[in-house]
């Protein structure tokens, strides 16, 4: 469905309540029908996603399959990293994670059973091209068609992520080099080519952010650099350079059906009050912050402001390498956990974005904290600023304590309180127009959280990480109703 017709829904809202939701949006918001996608009867249902909305599940391999050393399966920095004392909280490693290598059969009865439409997964490089890039594995390719296969036999369609951060540690130099690009976009080609025939969605990387700036200037993630700035956007540079390449191989290697995007953690910007002057430094905001990532990738260069900010730091950028970055996609997908508050300001930039305050909600993670308008607003400023054809929400969700009660369950009311709050706006953002097309919970289940081990807990199904025995949630029998019913419950 277009943004266009399901502007014209209404979702029941009178006409002129509709056009206070819609901030004067739309020159036909006086005659919109009081009827509300996917309701039944055509009686108006206020609660209600689109009839032809998506949803499901997201992972990631490192996180999830374990056997790392089977099947041809090269070494990644990730393996290095865990391996290395003091690097990961009590020692945690994806040695074995979740068994999915070989429980994913499991795991696509689990999305079965929720009655997801679809399941956003990555590829291990590694298990493609154990040396990033030369001979390709026959046997790991193997693996992610029995996955391809099982998903389409179940109903559900595979969304692709082809790079999740576990990077072969064969390519000399990491993100530091320009060569690592090229050899993404050699195995982005390579892969497109051999699944497009089923993959009818592939993303290139997931977020930027975390595999550039946390890995190599903070140090959290692997690799554990804390380099100086000009190196950090060199690299910066060579992570928005890989995307567009892959998305130039993936478009060469793959059937003309293939749709293309990226996952990207864009820093989402929230209005403190929702007033025409705090709305557009939102906008603001979102395209400064941005500027070395998104930006550059939906404007096919980067800010002025960003070089000049950076001086003689900024990136070295070749002849053509904007151009690549700039590549058209079908659509952009976004991970949004936690908001910034902005407001606006007389500073240069026109916005001042506001402190986290020690007693802001948070979840269990730290720095995960609670602001469900972002689902709203990160459409909202991502549609405005550079109209991409579709969105989807390639991960949402929440960490939690998550005790296991005396009946074996995991009564996680607090993950359905976050997850419910979320997902109003993002059923907001529906309504209103923005073309959201789809939702992919994170996580399907616990899971290694990266320097987290296995302390901090995302899923929707409990995982004995001992026996790797899976188990529904509370949030699952939460999901799984709403997508049942395809409205908040």
């Amino acid at each position: 469905m277009t943004g266009i017709n399901r502007r014209q829904l209404g979702m029941g809202l009178g006409a002129a309540a509709l056009g206070a939701a819609l901030g004067g949006r739309g020159a036909g918001a006086q005659n919109l029908p009081a009827t509300a996608p996917g309701a039944a009867g055509g009686a108006a249902d206020a609660l209600a996603f689109p009839a032809d909305f998506l949803w499901g599940c997201a992972t990631a391999a490192y996180q999830i399959e374990g056997g790392v050393k089977e099947d041809g399966r090269g070494e990644t920095n990730w393996d290095v990293f865990s391996h290395t004392p003091g690097k990961t909280t009590d020692g945690g490693t994806g040695d074995i994670a979740c068994g999915s290598y070989h429980r994913y059969e499991e795991d696509i009865a689990l999305l079965k059973a929720l009655g997801a439409k679809a399941y956003r997964f990555s590829v291990a490089w590694s298990r493609i091209f154990p040396e990033g890039r030369g001979k390709p594995n026959q046997k790991g390719l193997d693996y992610y068609n029995r996955l391809i296969d099982g998903l389409l036999a179940a109903g559900i369609q595979p969304h692709m992520t082809l790079f999740h951060w576990d990077l072969p540690t064969s390519l000399k130099g990491g993100w530091q080099s320009r060569d690592t690009a090229y050899a993404f976009a050699d195995y982005a080609g390579y892969m497109a080519g051999k699944v497009s025939d089923r993959v009818k969605h592939i993303m290139t990387v997931n977020e930027l952010r975390c595999f550039t700036d946390l890995s190599y200037m903070t140090g959290g993630k692997a690799p554990g650099l804390k380099l100086p700035m000009d190196q950090v956007n060199q690299i910066r540079h060579h992570g928005v350079l890989a995307h567009g390449l892959g998305v130039q191989a993936i478009r060469a290697g793959a059937r003309a059906d293939t749709e293309v995007g990226i996952a990207d953690n864009a820093t989402i910007f929230v209005p403190a009050i929702e007033t025409s002057e705090h709305i557009e430094a939102t906008k603001k905001a979102m395209r400064e912050e941005n500027a070395m990532f998104l930006t550059a990738i939906m404007e096919g260069h980067y800010l002025d402001s960003y070089l000049t900010a950076q001086g003689a730091n900024a990136p070295k950028v070749k002849a053509g390498d904007m151009k690549a970055i700039g590549s058209a996609l079908d659509f952009v997908s976004l991970n949004i956990y936690t908001p910034n508050f902005v407001r606006a300001a007389d500073t240069p930039t026109g916005y001042e974005i506001l402190p986290h305050l020690a007693n802001s909600p948070r979840m269990a993670s730290p720095w995960l904290y609670v602001g469900p308008e972002a689902l709203y607003w990160g459409v909202r400023t991502v549609s405005e600023l550079w109209q991409p054809k579709k969105i989807y929400i390639s991960e949402n969700g929440c960490s939690a304590d998550d005790p296991v009660a005396k009946d074996g369950k995991v009564y996680d009311a607090d993950r359905v309180m976050y997850l419910r709050n979320y997902l109003t706006h993002l059923q907001r953002a529906a309504r209103e127009g923005y073309p959201v097309e789809g939702y992919f919970l994170w996580s399907l289940m616990d899971n290694f959280e990266w320097e987290d081990g296995y302390t901090k807990l995302f899923g929707i199904h409990h995982v004995d990480f001992k026996t790797l025995k899976r188990t529904p949630k509370l949030s699952a029998d939460w999901y799984r109703e709403l997508i049942r019913t395809n409205r908040l419950v």
